[in-house]
Parts: C-alpha cells; structure tokens; sequence
C-alpha cells in the first residue's frame, strides 16, 4: 500500500499545506480519499497520473473536502480519461455531483458511476476491501478501513524438497487448493504460509465516537484528523473536531501501530506542538505534511 498526502490543511488552504485528499495504490487501483480544491495541482506536482484513477471516496460534503472534485473531472474529461470512474459519498451524493457539474461548462463528461454509501458497508476492491464507518461530525461524516485480504505465500523451503520452485502450479496452493506434484500430495497447509494483509484506518472529520475506535483497532497505520492542540479543546468540543491529545488517545485505544496526524489548522505555522502533545500518549506519532509518502 503506498499513501501521498495531497493536501493536509482544514478550511483554509495556507502556504505549506493544501486542502485535504489522500492518495491510495495498491496494485490496479489509484483511489483518492476526498479531494479538497487544488487537488489536480498537488497531483501534478507529486507526478500522479489523474487518469490513472479508478475511484474517489468522500467523507463528507464540507467545502475543503470535496471543491476540487469538478476540476479534477474537468482534467479527465481534457485528457480522454477512458474508463469508469467511481465515485462514493454520504447520501446526497447525486444531488451534490448534480450541482457540481452543472455549476460550470463541463464539456462532454466522462463516465462516471455514484455510489451512496452508509455505516458499515464494505466495498471490494479485488485485494483489499474499503470499510465504511459512520463517525460524529456537524454534518453526515464516514472514515474508512482499507482491509488488505490475507494471502498465501509459498513455504519455498518445502516445495524445493519436491523439485518444485517455479512452476504455474504454486499459483493453485495460492488459492487455497492442494496439488499433486510428480505423483507426491502438496497440502496447502505444509505448501504455504498464511500472510495476514495490512490494515489502514482513515478518521476525517469528526469528534470522540465510537467509530474512531473501529477505524484504529489493530491498524497497521492509522490517519488521524488533528485540527487543534489540546490548549484550543474548547474550540474543538464547538466544531466537532480531535485535537492531538485526543488522536492519540484514540490511537493507544485502538491499539493501532502507528499514528500520523493530519488536517491541521491554519492557525499552526509549525506542527510541533501537537506532535509533542500526542507523543506524551501514543509515542510512535508523527505529523504529516504534504506530499509525505508512506508504504506499509
């Protein structure tokens, strides 16, 4: 799984940071989590292909998460994108897309394809599969679980004892199925070994709930909304929003690996504070900023 931040401010884009989307590849698909205004440029400038894209996931229908989605249309529609391209979001998902595209001269389209989503649907994407979780914002807000399938590897130091390293049979012991070699049984079970797949949790905006701990529990890597310090918890508490305290503490709940912030304020020039607030609960935490790339 490889991520690209693309945008890492809230409400306001600043210097340093754009509005908020994430870059998901993992294999065939190229996903975007939101799609703040300026995402096509971030894109651009991180040399990621816009007509590479197979889906598009919104959180929710605030400004800083979803304006840039018409340009980036836009951008496919110019650069002959050719195939389907999915989109998915909260209900009112086609009332939202409606008023997008007819807000400015779109051109002749492409083929796009809504999808309106609800608490706990589970989207396959072929190797991994997208969880939706319902979290607590001012309007209808969702994170996501990217849920890597488990998958079998080949245990090569006893297939070698049957002269057998490469050859298109393995690739039945990968999905599960004994084989028979030269005569000789190769039971899934002494042929392979079991790999369990990674997990990554994405909280958008939102304040404590429940589904933070869902999104977090056991991640390999868990993205975090962090708009304020815990000195601003006030403001916070007014705009259902986490502060870094509070990431973290979901992060140490949910036993997740790793914690990375995001969605800062504008207000912080520099992120030090809230790393330093959140490592006093959940030290592997690190803050993100735009186009930092992370593979898990």
């Amino acid at each position: 799984m490889k991520i690209v931040f693309l945008g890492t401010g809230s409400m306001q884009p600043t210097r340093e940071r754009n509005l908020s989307s994430i870059y998901f590849n993992h294999d065939s698909e190229h996903i975007l989590f939101d799609c703040g205004e300026g995402t096509q440029r971030q894109m651009k400038i991180a040399e990621i292909k816009a007509t590479n894209l197979t889906r598009v996931f919104l959180s929710h229908f605030h400004a800083d998460h979803v304006l840039g989605l018409g340009g980036m249309l836009r951008n496919l529609d110019a650069n002959q994108y050719n195939k389907t391209l999915y989109v998915y979001g909260p209900e009112g998902l086609k009332k939202f897309f409606d008023n997008m595209v007819h807000s400015a001269y779109y051109g002749n389209g492409i083929n796009v394809k809504l999808m309106e989503f609800k608490d706990e649907d589970n989207i396959d994407c072929g190797k991994f599969t997208i969880e939706i979780t319902k979290l607590n914002h001012s309007v209808p807000s969702y994170g996501f679980v990217i849920q890597e399938k488990d998958k079998r590897k080949i245990n090569l130091e006893y297939t070698s004892k049957f002269r057998l390293t490469k050859n298109p049979i393995l690739g039945e012991l990968q999905k599960g199925n004994d084989i028979v070699w030269e005569g000789k049984k190769i039971t899934v079970s002494k042929g392979t070994k079991l790999v369990k797949g990674k997990r990554l949790g994405i909280i958008w905006d939102t304040e404590e709930c429940t589904g933070c701990l869902k999104i977090g529990k056991d991640a390999d890597l868990l993205i975090c909304e962090s708009t304020f310090s815990d000195n601003e918890s006030d403001k916070a508490k007014e705009y259902k929003h986490l502060t870094s305290k509070q990431a973290a503490n979901i992060a140490r709940r949910s036993k997740a690996k790793r914690l990375v912030l995001t969605h800062f304020s504008q207000r912080y020039k520099k992120l030090d504070e809230l790393k330093k607030e959140a490592q006093t609960i959940f030290k592997n935490t690190e803050c993100a900023e735009d186009f930092k790339e992370i593979e898990i």
